[in-house]
Parts: C-alpha cells; structure tokens; sequence
C-alpha cells in the first residue's frame, strides 16, 4: 500500500518540524510550502491524498486557498488549522466543507487522529464515538498538563480508562494505537507530579490516602455492625481489571462506593501489602516489629506475618471485641480450601481473604510463551482476567456468601503495567532483582528515568545498609543490567511488572459492596 501524502501549507513551517517528523514516523509523507499560491501549484502537480491549511498565512489565506483547492478537487480533505475558534471563521470554513479543524499549538497525536478518522473512517468505530474521543482527547490533553492534584489524576485516569474499554469491543488497532500514546503522555506528567511531591506526602502533607492509610481511612470506620463484613484483596488488580469484573459482581451485589487509594512505593507486595495490613510504613514497621520485616537482600518470605499486622491493627484501632479471620489463597489447593470454610465466614465480624492469582498470571506470563499469547496486551490481559474470576471458585465462594446479608470490599495492594523501554542500571550482588525498582549501594543508572531516594527514611523506606538508596522507575521503563542485555531486554519486553511509578501501579481501587 502506498503511504499516504500529506501537502501541509503553513507560513511557520519551520515551527512544526516535531509534528512532521512524528508523521514521517508514523508513516505518511509530507510535503510542505509556505504560502496558498505554492500549495496551490503543487496540488496540481502531485497526487495529494489529504491537505492541512493554516487559516492566517499572509497574502492568500486559508480559506481562500481552500476554495481553489475544492475547485481542482471536490472531494480531497481538508483539514484548517487555526489559531482560535472565530465563529465567522470556523462557520465559513465549516461551509466550505472542511473535514476537520485543529487549534494551535497541534499536538501530534490530535493531528494522528484526525487523519484516522479522515482516511480509515470505515474501520474506525462509530462517527459518534469518534466525535466524542476527539473531543474527550482534546480535554484531556489540555487536562494532563494543566497543574492537577491527586483527584483529579483519578478522573483523568478514569476518562482514559473508560475509553480504552469502549474500544476494545471496536477491535480498532488504530484508535488503541492513539488511546495508548495519550496514555504514555499522561503517564509521563503523572510521573513528574509524584516526584514533586511524594515526599511531601510521606511528611504527612495533604496527599491521597495510601497503603498504609487505607485501612483506617477507607475500611475500618465503614464496617458494617449488624452483619459480616468481608474485606478481599486481588494482589495486583488495577483499575481497568475491576471495571470488566464489575457487572459480574453487580449479579449478587450492590455497589456502594466506589473510592481509590494510591499505593506506597515501592509498587510491590513486600511494600504496599505489609503497609496496608500494618497501617504503617515500611520503615515503622521494621522499627516496631524488627523480627517481623525482611529486607529485599534478606532470604525468606517477605509476606509471612500480615495475619498478625491484621490483628494488631484491628485491637489498636477498633475499640471493641471483633472476631477476625484471614485467608491467604496461592495455589488450587488454597482455594478450595477458601470455598469449603465460606459456611463459616458469616459467624465472624471481619474476614480478610488475600487471592494471589492475578499475581501469579502476570509473572507466569513472563515465563511462559503460551500466557505472552493469551495475555498480550491489556485488553487480553483484562480479557483472561474476566474469563478466569467468572469461572473461579473465588466467584462461586462470593455467590454463596451473598445468600446471606454481608458488607465486601475489593481492594488490591498494587497495580501493574506493561514495561517497553528498557533502562540500563549497574549495582552489586546485594541490589534487588525487581525490574521497576532497585535497593542497593553505589547504583548507577541514567537519572532521566528514574525517581531516586537518597535518603530512604524521607518516605518511610528501612535501609538494607546504611549507603543504600532507592531508584523507581517511570512511566514505562524496565531496568536491566548490562550483562546479556539483549536477550534479557528480549525476555521482559512487553512483560507486566510492579514496583514503580505509574497511573497503573499507584492508583488502586477500593469497592465497597453488599449483598442484595
């Protein structure tokens, strides 16, 4: 197939060489003049396939250009580029049957929309639907980089996330394409807003509830009294997973929140689990319970004691007798296990299941080839993960236990997300193998990709060693080191991992549910 050929008139050409590059990336070819008279002449030379106009060039101007241009040919089109929303203006080109328009300063992914939506309507999803996303899109680019705080991140993450579900019953390569770059582009502010102030927060400054805020923020003050109350942990479920379980849930239950909390850093279940149960961070709970935390460097099980952090918790903070239980599920075995003692979750006040699966899916993917096929993106991620919990024995336990009044939360420790770019790091024997974030002494590393912690104690980390600090990485990176990095690139590429910075990693939901 041939590329598509682009004629952009514009008297800044010069200005927009980011923009054209981006395209000649993507594909197209572009061919450029300054003015309406040479975009008019090389019109009739080449075979033009769409033609981009600014509005305000000097001597013939867009508009003028445009109805020369329709004259030669009536069909080809246009899209007008202008540096405000004029209404005679916008009203004239309208009539002059524009395909679309773009406001200046033109992001590039606003103009690669635009073209999909001119060239490829037919495989594209509805015009409403179309319409709507590049409306949304423009919003939340315009949102993304205008200041937001940590609820506001919720939204936007949320508008994203709505939108990347709609799509995926459009089985549209294209617009996901589009979708998933405005998604690195939010990523990417998200990681510069963390960095400026998760320290802050970790001081106790204004900041969202986190891990180890979650229990006696969200949970705790909301259980119900008159009725069991069950609190179930799905280790690494991000946001996206819960909407496509959503309406399975909403067959036996009635949902009566929807909240969030952000997760600590580092993103991984050492970390934020241990917080979550403890209602402390990392650091206080090795100060108060120093038997009881193991360091990344440290052999042994890094998870062994929330069953006790849960029941130290509750008589620290619930002034009245409760009567407890907790559920850890890692294998089948566990599982039925969890189903055949349901009959007696609704004679205790609070029982915490924690189910390991979704966790052991995104780390079995990365061994396995059979998995990387059934789980290659984020839409099959999601897809096996709805297909798995229907057909689970966690479903058919939650269905047994909704016969019976009782309160549910669904909540996770973490997210994940899918690692692309590859970040090269050097440490000793001693630094942690997690590939989105490192502990460890003297580590080198390229700094532009990275969140480092000097001084760990700042947010609440213990130090394996009195010199060891933190490195996080963002966005979508991945560390390796630089032995064999070729083949271990290869290996992780495309790989869901946790422990960094990311909307998907921190921003974690927590549901609140009754039977009906």
């Amino acid at each position: 197939m041939d590329k598509i050929k682009i004629l952009w008139a514009d008297d800044e050409i010069d200005l927009l060489k980011p923009q054209l590059f981006f395209l000649e990336k993507k594909g197209y070819e572009v061919v450029t003049v300054s003015n309406g008279h040479d975009a008019i002449d090389l019109f009739q030379q080449e075979n033009i396939d769409v033609v981009f106009l600014d509005e305000s060039m000097p001597g013939l101007t867009g508009l003028e250009t445009l109805a020369k241009i329709k004259e030669i040919n009536s069909i080809v089109p246009i899209v007008m580029i202008t540096k405000n929303e004029e209404e005679d203006i916008m009203e004239e080109a309208i009539g002059s049957q524009i395909d679309d328009y773009l406001i200046k300063p033109v992001n590039p992914n606003q103009i690669l929309l635009t073209l999909k939506k001119i060239i490829d309507n037919k495989r594209l999803v509805s015009e409403k639907n179309i319409s709507d996303y590049q409306q949304d899109f423009r919003n939340i680019i315009m949102d993304i980089n205008s200041g937001l705080d940590h609820t506001e991140w919720i939204n936007i993450y949320k508008k994203i996330l709505n939108w990347e579900l709609k799509l995926d019953d459009s089985n549209n390569d294209d617009m996901s394409d589009i979708l998933q770059t405005q998604k690195n582009e939010a990523n990417s502010e998200f990681s510069k807003y963390i960095i400026k102030n998760y320290e802050k927060w970790m001081k106790g400054d204004d900041g969202p509830t986190m891990s180890h805020q979650l229990m006696m923020q969200k949970i705790l003050p909301n259980l119900a009294s008159d009725k069991p109350n069950v609190i179930l942990l799905l280790d690494n479920l991000r946001f996206d997973q819960w909407k496509v379980l959503e309406d399975i849930f909403n067959e036996s239950f009635r949902m009566l929140e929807e909240d969030y909390f952000y997760s600590i850093l580092p993103t991984a279940t050492q970390y934020s689990r241990n917080s979550i149960f403890s209602g402390l961070l990392p650091l206080e709970i090795q100060e108060r319970y120093p038997d009881k935390w193991l360091n990344d460097n440290q052999p042994g099980g890094k998870n062994n004691n929330e069953k006790f952090f849960l029941e130290e918790l509750v008589n620290r903070v619930v002034r009245r007798e409760m009567r407890t239980d907790y559920y850890k599920v890692t294998n089948v075995q566990k599982a039925k296990h969890l189903a055949d003692s349901a009959v007696n979750f609704h004679n205790n006040d609070l029982t915490v299941i924690v189910y390991n699966f979704i966790d052991m899916l995104s780390h079995a993917r990365t061994e396995m080839e059979v998995l990387k096929e059934l789980a290659g993106d984020e839409k099959a991620y999601r897809s096996l993960t709805r297909s798995w919990f229907l057909n689970s024995s966690l479903w058919a336990t939650l269905q047994k236990l909704a016969e019976k009044p009782i309160k549910l939360f669904v909540t996770t420790d973490h997210g994940t997300i899918r690692v692309k770019q590859s970040s090269k790091v050097i440490g000793d024997k001693e630094t942690s193998t997690n590939l989105r974030y490192k502990v460890g002494r003297n580590l080198k590393y390229d700094k532009r990709d990275v969140l480092e912690i000097r001084d760990p104690k700042k947010v609440g980390l213990p130090s394996p060693n009195m010199s060891s600090s933190f490195i996080f990485a963002k966005e979508d990176k991945f560390f390796l080191y630089p032995n064999n990095f070729n083949h271990f690139n290869n290996m992780f590429k495309n790989t869901f991992q946790h422990g960094g910075i990311s909307l998907e990693e921190m921003i974690c939901p927590i549901i609140t549910l009754e039977s009906k």
